[in-house]
Protein backbone atom coordinates (compact mmCIF):
# COMPACT_ATOMS: atom_id res chain seq x y z
CA UNK A 1 0.00 0.00 0.00
CA UNK A 2 1.41 3.37 -0.97
CA UNK A 3 1.51 6.21 1.58
CA UNK A 4 -0.90 8.20 -0.59
CA UNK A 5 -3.47 5.40 -0.61
CA UNK A 6 -3.06 4.83 3.13
CA UNK A 7 -3.70 8.50 3.89
CA UNK A 8 -6.72 8.54 1.54
CA UNK A 9 -8.22 5.48 3.25
CA UNK A 10 -7.66 6.87 6.73
CA UNK A 11 -9.25 10.18 5.73
CA UNK A 12 -12.30 8.36 4.38
CA UNK A 13 -12.49 6.23 7.50
CA UNK A 14 -12.40 9.29 9.76
CA UNK A 15 -15.32 10.78 7.84
CA UNK A 16 -17.27 7.52 8.14
CA UNK A 17 -16.68 7.45 11.90
CA UNK A 18 -17.98 10.99 12.28
CA UNK A 19 -21.18 10.22 10.38
CA UNK A 20 -21.87 7.23 12.64
CA UNK A 21 -22.53 9.72 15.45
CA UNK A 22 -25.01 11.83 13.48
CA UNK A 23 -28.71 12.05 14.14
CA UNK A 24 -30.93 10.45 11.52
CA UNK A 25 -32.09 13.83 10.18
CA UNK A 26 -28.54 14.95 9.52
CA UNK A 27 -27.76 11.69 7.74
CA UNK A 28 -30.79 12.12 5.46
CA UNK A 29 -29.69 15.68 4.62
CA UNK A 30 -26.22 14.40 3.74
CA UNK A 31 -27.73 11.69 1.53
CA UNK A 32 -29.79 14.25 -0.36
CA UNK A 33 -26.77 16.45 -1.04
CA UNK A 34 -24.51 13.53 -2.00
CA UNK A 35 -27.19 12.12 -4.33
CA UNK A 36 -27.60 15.49 -6.04
CA UNK A 37 -23.85 15.68 -6.66
CA UNK A 38 -23.83 12.12 -8.02
CA UNK A 39 -26.68 12.79 -10.44
CA UNK A 40 -25.21 16.08 -11.62
CA UNK A 41 -21.83 14.49 -12.30
CA UNK A 42 -23.38 11.54 -14.14
CA UNK A 43 -25.46 13.71 -16.48
CA UNK A 44 -22.54 16.08 -17.11
CA UNK A 45 -19.97 13.44 -18.00
CA UNK A 46 -21.85 10.32 -19.16
CA UNK A 47 -23.66 10.42 -22.53
CA UNK A 48 -25.70 7.42 -21.39
CA UNK A 49 -27.07 9.14 -18.29
CA UNK A 50 -27.84 12.30 -20.24
CA UNK A 51 -30.20 10.21 -22.36
CA UNK A 52 -31.35 7.87 -19.60
CA UNK A 53 -32.40 10.68 -17.26
CA UNK A 54 -33.50 13.25 -19.86
CA UNK A 55 -36.49 15.15 -18.57
CA UNK A 56 -36.06 13.63 -15.10
CA UNK A 57 -33.33 15.92 -13.79
CA UNK A 58 -35.57 17.20 -10.97
CA UNK A 59 -37.47 13.95 -10.41
CA UNK A 60 -37.08 12.06 -7.12
CA UNK A 61 -34.80 9.03 -7.05
CA UNK A 62 -37.73 6.59 -7.03
CA UNK A 63 -38.98 8.02 -10.33
CA UNK A 64 -35.75 7.31 -12.22
CA UNK A 65 -35.43 4.25 -14.48
CA UNK A 66 -33.67 1.11 -13.24
CA UNK A 67 -30.23 0.21 -14.60
CA UNK A 68 -29.57 -3.49 -15.09
CA UNK A 69 -26.15 -5.10 -15.41
CA UNK A 70 -27.03 -6.17 -18.95
CA UNK A 71 -27.87 -2.60 -19.97
CA UNK A 72 -24.75 -1.27 -18.27
CA UNK A 73 -22.45 -3.65 -20.12
CA UNK A 74 -24.21 -3.22 -23.46
CA UNK A 75 -23.67 0.55 -23.28
CA UNK A 76 -20.55 0.62 -21.15
CA UNK A 77 -18.59 2.99 -23.40
CA UNK A 78 -21.36 5.56 -23.03
CA UNK A 79 -21.83 5.02 -19.28
CA UNK A 80 -18.21 5.49 -18.22
CA UNK A 81 -17.33 9.12 -17.55
CA UNK A 82 -13.72 8.83 -18.72
CA UNK A 83 -14.32 9.16 -22.43
CA UNK A 84 -10.98 7.49 -23.26
CA UNK A 85 -11.98 4.18 -21.62
CA UNK A 86 -13.40 1.44 -23.85
CA UNK A 87 -14.89 -1.89 -22.82
CA UNK A 88 -12.89 -3.79 -25.44
CA UNK A 89 -9.63 -2.54 -23.92
CA UNK A 90 -10.78 -3.53 -20.43
CA UNK A 91 -11.70 -7.04 -21.57
CA UNK A 92 -8.29 -7.42 -23.21
CA UNK A 93 -6.67 -6.23 -19.99
CA UNK A 94 -8.59 -8.74 -17.85
CA UNK A 95 -8.25 -11.66 -20.25
CA UNK A 96 -4.49 -11.11 -20.30
CA UNK A 97 -4.34 -11.79 -16.53
CA UNK A 98 -2.96 -8.34 -15.78
CA UNK A 99 0.37 -7.99 -14.04
CA UNK A 100 0.03 -4.21 -13.74
CA UNK A 101 -2.17 -3.33 -10.74
CA UNK A 102 -3.70 -0.29 -12.43
CA UNK A 103 -5.41 -0.05 -15.80
CA UNK A 104 -3.72 2.76 -17.70
CA UNK A 105 -1.85 3.61 -14.54
CA UNK A 106 -5.01 4.99 -12.91
CA UNK A 107 -7.85 2.53 -12.37
CA UNK A 108 -8.35 -0.62 -10.38
CA UNK A 109 -10.56 -3.00 -12.33
CA UNK A 110 -12.90 -5.52 -10.70
CA UNK A 111 -15.18 -7.97 -12.45
CA UNK A 112 -18.10 -10.09 -11.36
CA UNK A 113 -18.10 -13.82 -12.08
CA UNK A 114 -21.03 -13.67 -14.48
CA UNK A 115 -23.00 -16.28 -12.50
CA UNK A 116 -26.23 -14.36 -13.15
CA UNK A 117 -25.63 -14.43 -16.92
CA UNK A 118 -23.61 -11.24 -17.43
CA UNK A 119 -20.06 -10.41 -16.40
CA UNK A 120 -19.85 -6.91 -14.98
CA UNK A 121 -16.69 -4.79 -15.14
CA UNK A 122 -16.19 -1.85 -12.80
CA UNK A 123 -13.45 0.80 -12.54
CA UNK A 124 -12.30 2.70 -9.47
CA UNK A 125 -9.85 5.60 -9.37
CA UNK A 126 -7.78 6.25 -6.24
CA UNK A 127 -10.48 8.21 -4.42
CA UNK A 128 -13.20 5.69 -5.25
CA UNK A 129 -11.00 2.77 -4.27
CA UNK A 130 -10.17 4.46 -0.96
CA UNK A 131 -13.93 4.66 -0.34
CA UNK A 132 -14.30 0.92 -1.07
CA UNK A 133 -11.43 -0.04 1.25
CA UNK A 134 -12.74 2.26 3.98
CA UNK A 135 -16.16 0.57 3.75
CA UNK A 136 -14.60 -2.82 4.47
CA UNK A 137 -12.45 -1.30 7.22
CA UNK A 138 -15.62 0.08 8.82
CA UNK A 139 -17.10 -3.44 8.87
CA UNK A 140 -13.99 -4.68 10.70
CA UNK A 141 -14.16 -1.82 13.19
CA UNK A 142 -17.81 -2.58 13.93
CA UNK A 143 -16.69 -6.12 14.70
CA UNK A 144 -14.35 -4.71 17.33
CA UNK A 145 -11.12 -4.60 15.31
CA UNK A 146 -10.36 -0.88 15.11
CA UNK A 147 -7.67 0.04 12.61
CA UNK A 148 -4.45 0.53 14.57
CA UNK A 149 -1.20 1.04 12.69
CA UNK A 150 0.80 0.10 15.79
CA UNK A 151 -0.72 -3.38 16.22
CA UNK A 152 -0.64 -6.28 13.80
CA UNK A 153 -3.75 -8.36 13.16
CA UNK A 154 -2.87 -11.71 11.62
CA UNK A 155 -5.60 -12.35 9.07
CA UNK A 156 -6.58 -15.42 7.06
CA UNK A 157 -8.93 -15.12 4.08
CA UNK A 158 -10.50 -18.22 2.54
CA UNK A 159 -12.18 -17.02 -0.64
CA UNK A 160 -11.45 -16.47 -4.31
CA UNK A 161 -7.89 -15.70 -5.39
CA UNK A 162 -8.86 -14.65 -8.93
CA UNK A 163 -6.94 -11.37 -9.39
CA UNK A 164 -9.89 -9.28 -10.60
CA UNK A 165 -12.35 -10.38 -7.92
CA UNK A 166 -13.18 -7.65 -5.43
CA UNK A 167 -11.92 -9.66 -2.45
CA UNK A 168 -8.53 -10.25 -4.11
CA UNK A 169 -8.16 -6.59 -5.02
CA UNK A 170 -9.03 -5.47 -1.49
CA UNK A 171 -6.53 -7.96 -0.04
CA UNK A 172 -3.78 -6.78 -2.38
CA UNK A 173 -4.37 -3.17 -1.34
CA UNK A 174 -4.53 -3.86 2.38
CA UNK A 175 -1.51 -6.16 2.57
CA UNK A 176 1.07 -4.50 4.81
CA UNK A 177 3.26 -5.12 7.87
CA UNK A 178 0.41 -4.16 10.21
CA UNK A 179 -2.06 -6.52 8.55
CA UNK A 180 -0.14 -9.69 7.62
CA UNK A 181 -2.46 -11.93 5.65
CA UNK A 182 -2.66 -15.55 4.58
CA UNK A 183 -4.90 -15.92 1.55
CA UNK A 184 -6.22 -19.37 0.64
CA UNK A 185 -8.45 -20.36 -2.29
CA UNK A 186 -11.78 -21.70 -1.04
CA UNK A 187 -11.57 -24.23 -3.87
CA UNK A 188 -8.40 -25.81 -2.41
CA UNK A 189 -8.59 -29.26 -0.76
CA UNK A 190 -9.97 -28.97 2.76
CA UNK A 191 -6.98 -30.75 4.24
CA UNK A 192 -4.68 -28.10 2.76
CA UNK A 193 -6.80 -25.24 4.09
CA UNK A 194 -6.89 -26.77 7.58
CA UNK A 195 -3.14 -27.40 7.66
CA UNK A 196 -2.31 -23.85 6.52
CA UNK A 197 -4.68 -22.30 9.05
CA UNK A 198 -3.19 -24.40 11.85
CA UNK A 199 0.25 -23.09 10.95
CA UNK A 200 -0.86 -19.46 10.58
CA UNK A 201 -3.10 -19.16 13.68
CA UNK A 202 -5.11 -16.14 12.51
CA UNK A 203 -6.61 -13.55 14.84
CA UNK A 204 -9.14 -12.64 12.15
CA UNK A 205 -10.73 -15.25 9.87
CA UNK A 206 -12.56 -14.00 6.76
CA UNK A 207 -14.39 -16.57 4.63
CA UNK A 208 -17.41 -17.46 2.59
CA UNK A 209 -20.35 -18.39 4.83
CA UNK A 210 -20.34 -22.03 3.70
CA UNK A 211 -16.61 -22.29 4.38
CA UNK A 212 -17.10 -20.88 7.87
CA UNK A 213 -19.52 -23.72 8.61
CA UNK A 214 -17.11 -26.32 7.21
CA UNK A 215 -14.22 -24.98 9.29
CA UNK A 216 -16.36 -25.02 12.43
CA UNK A 217 -17.01 -28.72 11.80
CA UNK A 218 -13.26 -29.29 11.35
CA UNK A 219 -12.59 -27.53 14.66
CA UNK A 220 -15.28 -29.60 16.37
CA UNK A 221 -13.75 -32.78 14.95
CA UNK A 222 -10.34 -31.88 16.34
CA UNK A 223 -8.55 -31.42 13.03
CA UNK A 224 -8.52 -27.61 13.07
CA UNK A 225 -6.93 -25.85 16.05
CA UNK A 226 -7.33 -22.07 15.78
CA UNK A 227 -8.70 -19.42 18.14
CA UNK A 228 -9.71 -16.38 16.05
CA UNK A 229 -10.73 -13.23 17.91
CA UNK A 230 -13.17 -12.42 15.13
CA UNK A 231 -14.75 -14.31 12.22
CA UNK A 232 -16.23 -12.31 9.34
CA UNK A 233 -18.36 -14.08 6.74
CA UNK A 234 -19.75 -12.81 3.45
CA UNK A 235 -20.61 -13.59 -0.20
CA UNK A 236 -23.18 -16.29 0.62
CA UNK A 237 -26.30 -16.66 2.73
CA UNK A 238 -25.39 -17.23 6.38
CA UNK A 239 -27.78 -19.91 7.56
CA UNK A 240 -28.96 -20.27 11.15
CA UNK A 241 -27.31 -23.69 11.24
CA UNK A 242 -23.96 -22.22 10.19
CA UNK A 243 -24.20 -19.49 12.82
CA UNK A 244 -24.99 -22.06 15.51
CA UNK A 245 -22.09 -24.29 14.46
CA UNK A 246 -19.58 -21.42 14.43
CA UNK A 247 -20.65 -19.90 17.75
CA UNK A 248 -20.76 -23.40 19.23
CA UNK A 249 -17.02 -23.90 18.77
CA UNK A 250 -15.61 -20.34 18.87
CA UNK A 251 -18.15 -18.38 20.89
CA UNK A 252 -19.77 -15.10 19.86
CA UNK A 253 -17.01 -13.89 17.56
CA UNK A 254 -19.02 -14.14 14.32
CA UNK A 255 -19.94 -11.06 12.27
CA UNK A 256 -21.87 -11.17 9.02
CA UNK A 257 -21.30 -8.60 6.28
CA UNK A 258 -22.93 -7.92 2.94
CA UNK A 259 -21.31 -6.34 -0.10
CA UNK A 260 -20.98 -6.43 -3.86
CA UNK A 261 -18.30 -5.93 -6.47
CA UNK A 262 -20.13 -2.86 -7.70
CA UNK A 263 -20.37 -1.13 -4.32
CA UNK A 264 -17.87 -2.45 -1.83
CA UNK A 265 -19.39 -3.14 1.59
CA UNK A 266 -23.14 -2.44 1.79
CA UNK A 267 -23.99 -3.52 5.34
CA UNK A 268 -22.43 -5.18 8.36
CA UNK A 269 -23.20 -6.38 11.85
CA UNK A 270 -21.98 -4.43 14.86
CA UNK A 271 -21.31 -5.86 18.32
CA UNK A 272 -25.01 -5.56 19.19
CA UNK A 273 -25.79 -8.33 16.63
CA UNK A 274 -29.18 -6.76 15.93
CA UNK A 275 -29.03 -7.03 12.15
CA UNK A 276 -26.77 -5.58 9.47
CA UNK A 277 -26.41 -1.78 9.40
CA UNK A 278 -26.72 -0.39 5.87
CA UNK A 279 -23.85 1.99 5.03
CA UNK A 280 -26.32 4.70 4.03
CA UNK A 281 -23.62 7.35 3.79
CA UNK A 282 -21.86 5.18 1.18
CA UNK A 283 -24.70 3.64 -0.80
CA UNK A 284 -28.47 4.13 -0.99
CA UNK A 285 -30.61 0.98 -1.11
CA UNK A 286 -34.19 0.37 -2.23
CA UNK A 287 -35.84 -2.98 -1.51
CA UNK A 288 -38.33 -3.62 -4.31
CA UNK A 289 -40.54 -6.33 -5.79
CA UNK A 290 -40.14 -7.87 -9.25
CA UNK A 291 -41.80 -4.79 -10.82
CA UNK A 292 -39.41 -2.45 -8.97
CA UNK A 293 -42.08 -1.23 -6.55
CA UNK A 294 -41.03 -0.64 -2.91
CA UNK A 295 -41.98 -3.33 -0.42
CA UNK A 296 -42.95 -2.69 3.22
CA UNK A 297 -40.45 -2.95 6.06
CA UNK A 298 -40.25 -6.50 7.31
CA UNK A 299 -40.96 -7.95 3.85
CA UNK A 300 -38.45 -9.64 1.57
CA UNK A 301 -37.98 -7.92 -1.77
CA UNK A 302 -37.31 -9.59 -5.09
CA UNK A 303 -34.41 -7.26 -5.89
CA UNK A 304 -32.26 -4.54 -4.39
CA UNK A 305 -31.61 -1.23 -6.15
CA UNK A 306 -28.39 0.51 -5.17
CA UNK A 307 -27.13 4.03 -5.80
CA UNK A 308 -23.47 4.56 -4.97
CA UNK A 309 -22.71 7.98 -3.52
CA UNK A 310 -18.97 7.75 -4.16
CA UNK A 311 -18.76 6.39 -7.75
CA UNK A 312 -17.84 8.87 -10.44
CA UNK A 313 -16.02 6.80 -13.09
CA UNK A 314 -18.90 4.30 -13.51
CA UNK A 315 -21.89 6.01 -11.87
CA UNK A 316 -24.49 3.59 -10.50
CA UNK A 317 -27.93 5.12 -10.02
CA UNK A 318 -30.76 2.70 -9.21
CA UNK A 319 -28.59 -0.22 -10.28
CA UNK A 320 -30.27 -3.60 -9.94
CA UNK A 321 -28.81 -6.34 -7.74
CA UNK A 322 -30.71 -9.63 -7.83
CA UNK A 323 -30.55 -10.03 -4.05
CA UNK A 324 -33.55 -10.66 -1.81
CA UNK A 325 -33.22 -8.76 1.46
CA UNK A 326 -35.55 -7.62 4.22
CA UNK A 327 -35.29 -4.29 6.01
CA UNK A 328 -36.22 -3.98 9.66
CA UNK A 329 -38.36 -1.32 11.31
CA UNK A 330 -36.28 -1.70 14.48
CA UNK A 331 -33.38 0.49 15.54
CA UNK A 332 -30.02 -0.78 16.71
CA UNK A 333 -29.45 -0.40 20.47
CA UNK A 334 -25.91 0.80 19.69
CA UNK A 335 -27.46 4.09 18.52
CA UNK A 336 -26.12 4.27 14.97
CA UNK A 337 -28.44 6.18 12.58
CA UNK A 338 -28.41 3.60 9.80
CA UNK A 339 -31.24 1.34 8.70
CA UNK A 340 -31.00 -2.37 9.46
CA UNK A 341 -31.21 -5.42 7.24
CA UNK A 342 -32.91 -8.17 9.24
CA UNK A 343 -32.59 -10.95 6.66
CA UNK A 344 -30.85 -11.92 3.42
CA UNK A 345 -32.28 -14.82 1.42
CA UNK A 346 -29.86 -14.71 -1.46
CA UNK A 347 -30.16 -13.85 -5.12
CA UNK A 348 -33.19 -13.84 -7.34
CA UNK A 349 -31.43 -16.64 -9.24
CA UNK A 350 -31.70 -18.72 -6.04
CA UNK A 351 -35.49 -18.72 -6.27
CA UNK A 352 -36.65 -21.93 -7.94
CA UNK A 353 -39.49 -21.85 -10.45
CA UNK A 354 -41.45 -25.09 -9.92
CA UNK A 355 -44.71 -26.42 -11.42
CA UNK A 356 -47.78 -25.53 -9.35
CA UNK A 357 -50.80 -27.64 -8.50
CA UNK A 358 -53.01 -25.39 -10.64
CA UNK A 359 -50.85 -25.70 -13.74
CA UNK A 360 -49.05 -22.46 -12.99
CA UNK A 361 -45.45 -21.78 -11.98
CA UNK A 362 -44.64 -21.28 -8.30
CA UNK A 363 -41.55 -19.31 -7.24
CA UNK A 364 -40.09 -20.97 -4.15
CA UNK A 365 -37.78 -18.84 -1.99
CA UNK A 366 -34.68 -20.32 -0.34
CA UNK A 367 -36.27 -19.68 3.05
CA UNK A 368 -38.58 -22.67 2.44
CA UNK A 369 -35.55 -24.96 2.24
CA UNK A 370 -33.81 -23.23 5.15
CA UNK A 371 -36.82 -23.95 7.35
CA UNK A 372 -36.57 -27.67 6.61
CA UNK A 373 -32.81 -28.01 6.97
CA UNK A 374 -32.65 -25.96 10.17
CA UNK A 375 -34.56 -28.77 11.91
CA UNK A 376 -31.85 -31.37 11.28
CA UNK A 377 -28.22 -31.66 12.27
CA UNK A 378 -26.14 -31.33 9.11
CA UNK A 379 -22.90 -29.55 8.27
CA UNK A 380 -23.92 -28.47 4.78
CA UNK A 381 -26.56 -28.80 2.09
CA UNK A 382 -27.37 -27.85 -1.47
CA UNK A 383 -30.60 -27.99 -3.48
CA UNK A 384 -30.09 -28.94 -7.12
CA UNK A 385 -33.06 -28.56 -9.45
CA UNK A 386 -33.27 -31.30 -12.07
CA UNK A 387 -35.65 -31.73 -15.04
CA UNK A 388 -37.76 -34.23 -13.09
CA UNK A 389 -37.33 -33.23 -9.45
CA UNK A 390 -34.92 -32.02 -6.79
CA UNK A 391 -31.66 -33.44 -5.49
CA UNK A 392 -30.81 -32.50 -1.92
CA UNK A 393 -27.10 -32.97 -1.23
CA UNK A 394 -26.31 -33.15 2.49
CA UNK A 395 -23.02 -33.42 4.40
CA UNK A 396 -22.60 -34.43 8.03
CA UNK A 397 -26.07 -35.93 8.31
CA UNK A 398 -26.26 -38.26 11.36
CA UNK A 399 -26.43 -41.95 10.48
CA UNK A 400 -29.69 -42.34 12.39
CA UNK A 401 -31.34 -39.57 10.38
CA UNK A 402 -33.96 -41.14 8.10
CA UNK A 403 -33.41 -39.64 4.65
CA UNK A 404 -36.86 -40.78 3.56
CA UNK A 405 -38.35 -38.79 6.42
CA UNK A 406 -36.28 -35.76 5.43
CA UNK A 407 -37.50 -36.15 1.86
CA UNK A 408 -41.10 -36.17 3.08
CA UNK A 409 -40.42 -32.97 5.04
CA UNK A 410 -39.29 -31.29 1.83
CA UNK A 411 -42.34 -32.60 -0.04
CA UNK A 412 -44.64 -31.28 2.70
CA UNK A 413 -42.95 -27.85 2.65
CA UNK A 414 -43.32 -27.67 -1.14
CA UNK A 415 -46.97 -28.79 -0.95
CA UNK A 416 -47.65 -25.91 1.44
CA UNK A 417 -46.29 -23.61 -1.27
CA UNK A 418 -48.82 -25.18 -3.73
CA UNK A 419 -46.06 -26.88 -5.70
CA UNK A 420 -47.18 -29.94 -7.69
CA UNK A 421 -45.90 -33.29 -6.49
CA UNK A 422 -42.33 -33.98 -7.64
CA UNK A 423 -39.63 -36.39 -6.46
CA UNK A 424 -37.12 -35.18 -3.87
CA UNK A 425 -33.97 -37.29 -3.57
CA UNK A 426 -31.80 -36.94 -0.47
CA UNK A 427 -28.13 -37.81 -1.07
CA UNK A 428 -25.44 -38.08 1.58
CA UNK A 429 -22.21 -36.65 0.18
CA UNK A 430 -18.76 -36.02 1.64
CA UNK A 431 -18.50 -32.47 0.28
CA UNK A 432 -20.82 -29.93 -1.33
CA UNK A 433 -19.77 -29.16 -4.93
CA UNK A 434 -18.22 -25.71 -5.33
CA UNK A 435 -18.17 -23.22 -8.16
CA UNK A 436 -14.83 -22.21 -9.69
CA UNK A 437 -14.64 -19.30 -7.23
CA UNK A 438 -14.81 -21.73 -4.32
CA UNK A 439 -18.34 -20.76 -3.29
CA UNK A 440 -20.80 -23.53 -2.47
CA UNK A 441 -24.21 -22.14 -3.51
CA UNK A 442 -27.19 -23.35 -1.50
CA UNK A 443 -29.53 -23.36 -4.50
CA UNK A 444 -28.72 -24.42 -8.06
CA UNK A 445 -31.36 -23.89 -10.72
CA UNK A 446 -32.31 -26.35 -13.44
CA UNK A 447 -29.52 -28.81 -14.25
CA UNK A 448 -29.24 -30.40 -17.69
CA UNK A 449 -28.74 -33.94 -16.39
CA UNK A 450 -31.71 -36.10 -15.26
CA UNK A 451 -32.07 -37.41 -11.73
CA UNK A 452 -30.10 -40.54 -10.96
CA UNK A 453 -32.33 -43.59 -10.82
CA UNK A 454 -30.81 -44.97 -7.61
CA UNK A 455 -32.80 -44.59 -4.43
CA UNK A 456 -31.55 -42.36 -1.66
CA UNK A 457 -29.69 -44.25 1.09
Amino acid sequence: MTPGMLFAILARLRALRQRERWERARLLAYQSQALARTRTHACAHSPFYRRFHRGLERAPLAALPVLTKAALMEQFDEVVTDRAVRLADLETYLDGRPVEPLFRGRYRVCATSGSSGHRGIFLFDQGEWAAVIASFARAREWAGLRIDLTHQVKTAVVASITPWHMSSMVAATGRSWWMPELRLPASAPLETIVARLNMWQPELLVAYASMGHILADEQQAGRLHISPRRIMLSSEVLTDAARRAITGVWGHVLFNQYGATETGAIAAECTAHHGLHVFEDHVLVEVVDAAHRPVPLGTYGAKLLVTTLFSRTVPLIRYELSDSVRMSAALCPAGRPFGLISGIQGRAEDILALPGVHGDTVRVHPLVFHNVMDRVSASGWQIVQMPDGLRVLVTGLPEDQDTMELGRAFEQALAEQLVASLPVRIERVSTIPKASSGKAPLIKALHPEPLAEKAAP
